[in-house]
């Protein structure tokens, strides 16, 4: 059975559906990070074995060991080396500095990496967003939302989703990180951010990535939609385009992350109302808070 080295140090939210952990160490005196990536049993979710599923067990140790993102505009991984066996895979990478990464360079970068040519692989996610909402039509839809202030809202957007997503899935297709949380931003190469956890890298919506690093920055809207039009090469898509995509994704993330931080909390003692301050909650619905001006856009169509 796999187990990490001892003197290993483990790193924070290293833990998920597929990852057994991350850890620091140092190889030949040079800091490395190790991510041991396990297998799909019988009785795990038949979505990790899915190549197109956002949530594909495998991706991640994929791209980097065919250096898919090695040199793409805007975005690049750190060099890695990828190990095999019957019980899983082992990422080894070389540590990434932390370079302070701001929401505006993060922007411009994802709009240069919109424009990025990635070679049609079976792998890639694909339908993301899609894939996002049928997870949460299993589940019932913004359940806990329809106790709260934003209930008619949530109600008009989930009725409209089948119209959202196929406009958003309208929209110029392109290369797409899946998760451009600034803490996947650590690294600074020139003019391209050093991108970590390609786990849900694939194609969508023009923007979507936009919209998602937009819930989780300092800088107001306008500013990094600014910066991503700046990186996007000419002729990939309309500013519309890119707004519609931000959008549409922005919102539904913001309002599904909403509804998940509230779902866990709802079943405690004391009103749902007097838990908006809880630590878990209150970041999305600040986050959620943002998207109101995207929000009165959606619902004007």
């Amino acid at each position: 059975m796999w187990q990490p080295e001892p003197g290993w140090h483990p790193l924070p939210g290293g833990t998920g559906t597929s990852t057994v952990g991350v850890w620091r160490t140092s190889l030949s005196g040079r800091p490395m990070v190790v991510k041991r990536l396990a297998r799909p049993g019988a009785d795990d979710p038949s979505e990790l074995s899915d190549p197109r599923h956002f949530a594909y067990w495998r991706r991640e140790a994929d791209v980097l060991d065919c250096s898919l993102t090695a040199s793409t505009p805007g975005l690049r991984a750190a060099p890695a080396a990828v190990e095999e066996d019957g019980e899983g895979i082992t990422v080894t990478r070389e540590w990434v500095e932390d370079a302070a990464v701001s929401g505006l360079f993060a922007a411009v970068s994802l709009g240069r990496f919109a424009g990025a040519g990635l070679p049609s692989l079976a792998w890639l996610a694909k339908d993301q967003l899609r894939t996002r909402v049928k997870r949460l039509e299993a589940r019932g839809g913004w359940r806990t939302l329809e106790r709260t202030t934003v209930a008619d809202i949530a109600d008009h957007l989930w009725t409209r989703r089948a119209t959202m997503l196929e406009l958003s899935e309208s929209l110029p297709q392109v290369a797409q990180h899946g998760d451009p949380a600034l803490a996947n931003f650590p690294g600074r190469h020139g003019d391209d951010v050093v991108a970590i956890d390609w786990a849900t890298l694939g194609t969508g919506p023009v923007g979507a990535d936009l919209g998602l690093l937009s819930l989780a920055t300092r800088e107001e809207f306008e500013p990094l939609l600014d910066a991503y039009l700046l990186g996007l090469p000419p002729d990939v898509a309309t500013p519309d385009e890119v707004l519609t995509g931000a959008r549409i994704t922005g919102v539904f993330t913001a309002l599904t992350r909403a509804e998940w931080a509230l779902s866990r909390v709802a079943g405690g003692e004391g009103a749902l109302a007097g838990k908006y301050r809880h630590p878990a909650v209150a970041p999305h619905l600040r986050a959620l808070q943002r998207q109101f001006p995207a929000i009165e856009a959606l619902l004007g169509w």
